[in-house]
C-alpha cells in the first residue's frame, strides 16, 4: 500500500519472516492484530518474504497484541499454509534508513510499452506515448510488483484499444494500482471498490498522486453484499481475491462484465487455480491466457462463444 509519508524521527517496526505462500494472510493478521497498513519485503534470492507495520510508538506493540499475532500465525500455519519461520522480531528503525532502503529496491517497471511504473525519485522518463504511474513508498504502500498484480497490470495494457472506449471494474482494488492504472490507460470510466476503508483510503490518495482522483470512482463496498444482478457492467473486470471469494461470487462478478468483455482473476495461489477454473467455466467462460510465477497463478477469461 502507498498513502502516508515517512516522517523524520525514529519507527518502531515489527515483524514477521515468513514465505511467500502465507504472505497474505499474515498481512491480513497483522492488520487485524494491530489495526495498521502491513507491507512485505521479498527476498528474490531465497523466496522468503519479510511482513511488517510500522508506528510512531512502541506501545503500539503491546504483549497481549503480540500474543494474539502468535496466536493467528499458529492458525496460519495449521490451516496448511507454508508459513516458514514465523519469526516475530520488534526493534526501531531510523525513517531515513527506511527510506534510503526503499530507493534501492524498488525500481521502475513496464507492465507494457504503455506503461511506466516508477516511484517519484526515478529519474527514468517515459517514452513517447507511454503513461507514467507514481507509486512511493511510505508507512503504507504497494509497488504493483507483486505476481498477481503485475499479470493484472500485463493485462490492462494488452486489452487497451485505443480506437474504442473501454470501461473498467477492479474488484478488490487494495491500493488501487489496478484502477489508476487502467485510467492512465485510457479505461473510462473506471470503478474500483474494497471492503477495506483503510485500503480505500490509500487507494484515493494514490489517485490524488497521480491526478485522477476525478477519472476513478473509489467506493467501499463488499464483493459478497452486490446485487446479484448488475445495473452496469464493464468491458473489463478485474478480481484480485482469494479463491474462495472468487469461486462463491463467481456469479456476481461475471455479471458485471459487458457482452464480449474480458474478465481477469488473480490472488489465486497455483493449487487452487484449478477449482477457480472449473468454477468459472461453469458459469460459461473460458480460459485463454494464465501465468504461473511463484506460488501464484492468474488467467484471463473470455466468455465461451
Amino acid at each position: 500500500m502507498e498513502g502516508s509519508r515517512v516522517k523524520r524521527g525514529a519507527l518502531w517496526k515489527l515483524s514477521v519472516s515468513t514465505d511467500r505462500e502465507a504472505e497474505d494472510a499474515v498481512v491480513h493478521l497483522l492488520g487485524e492484530v494491530f489495526a495498521l497498513p502491513a507491507v512485505t519485503h521479498l527476498n528474490t534470492r531465497s523466496g522468503k518474504t519479510v511482513t511488517s507495520v510500522f508506528s510512531a510508538a512502541k506501545r503500539e506493540f503491546t504483549g497481549a497484541a503480540r500474543t494474539a499475532l502468535r496466536e493467528g500465525l499458529a492458525r496460519v500455519r495449521g490451516s496448511g499454509l507454508k508459513l516458514g519461520s514465523g519469526r516475530v522480531r520488534v526493534h526501531k528503525v531510523r525513517a531515513e534508513d527506511w527510506t534510503q532502503s526503499w530507493k534501492r529496491h524498488f525500481r521502475p517497471w513496464e507492465p507494457g510499452k504503455a506503461l511506466l511504473v516508477k516511484p517519484s525519485w526515478s529519474r527514468r522518463k517515459a517514452r513517447r506515448g507511454q503513461a507514467t504511474m507514481i507509486l512511493d513508498p511510505g508507512l503504507s504502500f504497494g509497488t504493483g510488483q507483486h505476481p498477481t498484480t503485475r499479470f493484472c497490470l500485463k493485462r490492462l495494457v494488452r486489452l487497451r484499444r485505443r480506437e474504442v472506449p473501454q470501461s473498467l471494474l477492479d474488484i478488490g482494488t487494495g491500493t488501487g494500482i489496478l484502477a489508476i492504472g487502467a485510467s492512465l490507460l485510457g479505461y473510462s470510466p473506471v470503478a474500483a471498490f474494497d471492503f477495506d476503508p483503510e485500503a480505500v483510503r490509500v487507494a484515493r490518495a494514490n489517485a490524488r498522486l497521480n491526478r485522477v482522483s476525478r477519472r476513478v470512482a473509489i467506493e467501499t463496498a463488499d464483493v459478497t453484499l452486490l446485487p446479484a444482478r448488475a445495473s452496469v457492467r464493464y468491458d473489463v473486470v478485474c478480481a484480485n481475491l482469494t479463491h474462495d471469494l472468487l469461486i462463491s461470487q463467481r456469479a456476481r462478478i461475471v455479471h458485471r462484465v459487458a457482452a464480449g468483455g474480458a474478465l481477469i482473476l488473480a490472488g489465486i495461489l497455483t493449487e487452487q487455480f484449478a477449482a477457480v477454473r472449473s468454477a468459472f467455466e461453469s458459469q460459461g467462460w473460458t480460459l485463454r491466457r494464465a501465468r504461473t510465477e511463484g506460488e501464484w497463478r492468474s488467467g484471463l477469461f473470455m466468455r465461451a462463444a
